[in-house]
């Protein structure tokens, strides 16, 4: 059993091991100004395209799945908020399969940083701060729809955080799978960037069955979906309880331990390049 006093130092041995390592990607992007910005402009305006056709579908509708333009806005906000932080932070741990099949997560053991680390770190891209800002955008945009109070505001962090826990393990887990296949990047892509597109419309569009999975199987409805039905008022259509809209937390620390569990048995699983 590890003592909670040899946790908390690996933990902050990982943590600044993720800054070194993010720290030098950082300066490596700065070295050239005009690209950075140019690729951090053009990651605002990609992603404005993703709520633009949103806007659009709205010329001829006055609600969709019972919401409103500015309450899809606030489910697309959070969510995006959250997923983009999360793979701003994460997301180059879905190059697994690359660093198996070139001998670079060879050298990564080999090094006193955990390997999880390195992975999450390794080509840190600061330039996604443009995308997470147009998220910030839009949810700014949509925010007059709550009445607020410190106990919606309260929520609203919660879910925040607990979303980018959440992304973070939806990341990590089915990048794991690239242990055994070494080439199903597009496959955790379906999971990771498809369950965001999801994640930016009302449930209620949805077939019951979709949103009890996720609900209970991948459970991204707790990024956005249940917090903001608290955020705006409303209950669950489907008949969830009422406490649900506050089980963001849970959510994600089951995930966690999920997440955990597959990483080690991945890192057990691999032997070597060519292996």
């Amino acid at each position: 059993m590890v003592e909670p006093r040899h946790a908390g130092s690996a933990a902050i041995h990982a943590a600044r091991s993720y800054w070194l390592i993010a720290a030098l990607w950082i300066r490596a992007s700065m070295t050239y100004p005009v690209s950075f910005w140019t690729m951090t402009v053009g990651g605002v305006l990609i992603t404005f395209l993703d709520f633009v056709s949103i806007w659009l579908m709205f010329s001829h509708l006055d609600t969709y799945g019972g919401f409103t333009l500015r309450e899809i806005a606030l489910l697309y906000g959070v969510t995006s908020i959250a997923f983009r932080v999360a793979d701003m932070l994460v997301g180059s741990v879905e190059k697994i399969g690359q660093k198996v099949r070139s001998g670079d997560l060879d050298a990564m053991m080999t090094k006193p940083v955990p390997v999880l680390v390195q992975l999450c770190a390794d080509r840190f891209e600061l330039r996604r701060l443009g995308q997470i800002a147009q998220g910030v955008a839009v949810f700014a945009w949509a925010a007059p729809m709550v009445e607020w109070n410190p106990q919606r505001l309260l929520v609203l962090v919660v879910a925040l955080v607990s979303g980018v826990v959440i992304y973070f393990c939806v990341f990590v887990t089915f990048s794991t799978i690239q242990f055994w296949t070494t080439d199903a990047s597009e496959f955790a892509n379906a999971f990771t960037y498809g369950g965001n597109t999801i994640m930016q419309y009302p449930m209620t569009i949805f077939p019951r069955e979709v949103v009890r999975s996720l609900t209970y199987l991948l459970p991204l409805a707790f990024v956005n979906w249940y917090p903001c039905l608290f955020l705006l008022g409303r209950t669950d259509p489907y008949g969830a309880p009422d406490w649900f809209r506050f089980a963001s937390p849970l959510a994600a620390l089951a995930l966690v331990g999920v997440t955990a569990l597959v990483w080690r048995q991945g890192l057990l699983r691999y032997r070597s390049t060519g292996s």
